[in-house]
């Protein structure tokens, strides 16, 4: 696929398997974009996240809330998202060294892509992976790496986003952290 001009990403979480599928061959079929994820999550639920052109992404999502009606549980459109986002979803992010290390936690997948978003638009940091509720319970977390006081800020920046919403489980910030820490997630 050729490099996206305006880059959009679009989830649609929904309560019911059949149906998530259905939505999906919707989506893709409605606009030209990309299928990034399409699969089940814990508790039982379906995700689909899709990317694209910001025109082509908003048909797709709104073809895809059209077909998910009542299953649909969360969902998300995020016009101009930023060029970090959709590598740390893909998980092929590659960091030389972790300076400090933040780390984002929330209840919901929709969440974690807002608030990983809003981080790296506010400060100087690196997303270093964002895990989207893949065993993890239904829960979704992401990790980036920077100067400590762009760590922080992007940190505040994150969380603010999302707190209100009540999907916010936790936070951590790791200044230096041990080289056996680093092994793990680089």
């Amino acid at each position: 696929m050729s490099e996206i001009k305006e880059p959009a990403v679009a989830l649609i979480e929904l309560r019911s398997i059949a149906r998530g599928i259905k939505t999906a061959d919707d989506m893709v079929k409605k606009a030209p974009i990309r299928l990034m994820e399409a699969r089940t999550v814990c508790p039982g639920k379906y995700i689909i996240v899709v990317t694209g052109e910001v025109g082509s992404v908003e048909e797709a999502y709104k073809a895809g809330l059209e077909t998910g009606k009542e299953m649909v549980v969360d969902d998300l459109l995020l016009p101009n998202a930023h060029e970090q986002l959709i590598p740390a979803m893909e998980a092929c992010v590659e960091v030389d060294k972790i300076v400090s290390l933040g780390i984002l936690e929330t209840f919901s997948v929709a969440s974690v892509i807002r608030s990983a978003d809003s981080a790296v638009k506010t400060a100087n940091v690196t997303l270093i992976e964002l895990r989207m509720a893949n065993g993890l319970g239904g829960k979704s977390f992401f990790t980036m790496t920077g100067e400590l006081n762009e760590v922080e800020a992007a940190m505040e920046a994150g969380v603010s986003l999302i707190e209100e919403e009540g999907a916010m489980l936790c936070h951590e910030i790791i200044p230096n952290p041990h080289n056996d820490i680093n092994l793990k997630l680089l």
